[in-house]
């Protein structure tokens, strides 16, 4: 599915981190596709198809000498990072989180900054914002920074590194923040409602009326490339979604569409649930699947003149296409 509607433009010589990451995967097999020539770096010594060169690199941080990777290189889409984690064990999450995010991030541009880099890609998250948004009124880039977690808070404070030092040495920076993002071999939150639906049990979420904001894997990885060489990208914050918002009944249905099962919904009201969910010690769940999340990527689509080429139902359909495929199914 990836690639379909992209446009060919001039060939670039790119540095891509975490390349063998759920978004670092796509990006190398689309990058290969349009003719770049890519240095990619990964956790585990290994050939990369569609990588002209590997690197490993086994722990993120502010030590790395990256000089040898970043020779001949255009421009850096750095999509390595320290995710975020669920039942994060560290003893101190924040440090470890800032140690990989934020001073990983920040020596990397330095450096690429020295080198003669032109432009700096960051993979950020919409977490930077905050967990939720009332329903109707999305998310903007311009919205001040309010994140709740570690995660979240490293991923501000790299983005205000990055573009202090664009102004300070003149390589342009370019943050992307993704919502939820969806895909063939998708792990997290999304992968636990594939579950629920394989299952094929009766689930309580038929009367949700939240909406969401997603982007499929696609439609990413086109605007990441957009983003390489477009004279109005540099130093901006972007928005990636797919521009149609769902609630998680509308999203449940989706899913249990694209791997041809029923959706066994009961119309539950959310009050209920949330009320349910909180007696339990599951408040946390409750509000990924009962809140609201919204991003308005208007800015995206006119500064780049973007428009996500992947509907939802496409790129549902394409997720488990794909993995169906990859199963042997």
């Amino acid at each position: 599915m990836i690639g379909l509607h992209g446009r060919f433009a001039i060939s670039k010589r790119i540095l891509l981190t975490g390349a063998t990451g759920f978004v670092g995967q796509a990006l190398l097999a689309e990058l290969a596709r349009r003719g770049h020539a890519i240095v990619a770096t990964s956790r585990h010594a290994q050939q990369l198809a569609g990588a002209e060169r590997c690197i490993q690199i086994t722990d993120l941080n502010g030590d790395i000498d990256w000089q040898q990777a970043l020779l001949g290189i255009d421009v850096v889409i750095h999509a390595a990072a320290r995710v975020h984690v669920l039942h994060d064990q560290a003893a101190d999450p924040l440090a470890e989180f800032r140690r990989a995010n934020v001073d990983g991030t920040l020596s990397l541009a330095r450096q690429a900054a020295e080198a003669g880099v032109r432009r700096f890609v960051f993979i950020s998250s919409i977490k930077v914002l905050g967990e939720q948004t009332r329903l109707g009124i999305p998310f903007r880039p311009d919205n001040v920074p309010r994140p709740v977690d570690p995660y979240g808070i490293s991923k501000r404070e790299a983005e205000d590194g990055l573009l202090t030092l664009a102004a300070e040495t003149g390589m342009e920076a370019v943050v992307v923040r993704p919502p939820l993002i969806y895909g063939p071999g998708v792990k997290g939150n999304f992968a636990n409602l594939i579950k629920l639906v394989e299952r094929g049990l009766p689930l309580p979420l038929g009367a949700i009326h939240n909406k969401r904001s997603l982007v499929g894997i696609g439609n990413l990885v086109d605007l990441i490339i957009r983003c390489l060489d477009h004279p109005a990208a540099g130093n901006q914050v972007f928005f990636a979604s797919d521009d149609e918002d769902l609630s998680t009944t509308e999203l449940m249905r989706g899913v249990a569409e694209a791997m041809g099962k029923p959706a066994r919904l009961v119309p539950v009201p959310a009050g209920m649930l949330q009320i349910g969910a909180t007696l339990l010690g599951k408040k946390a769940m409750a509000q990924r699947l009962l809140g609201s999340l919204q991003v308005d990527i208007s800015k995206t689509r006119e500064l780049l003149r973007w428009t996500p080429p992947y509907t939802v139902q496409e790129g549902l359909r394409y997720c488990f296409e794909s993995s169906n495929r990859l199963a042997g199914r």
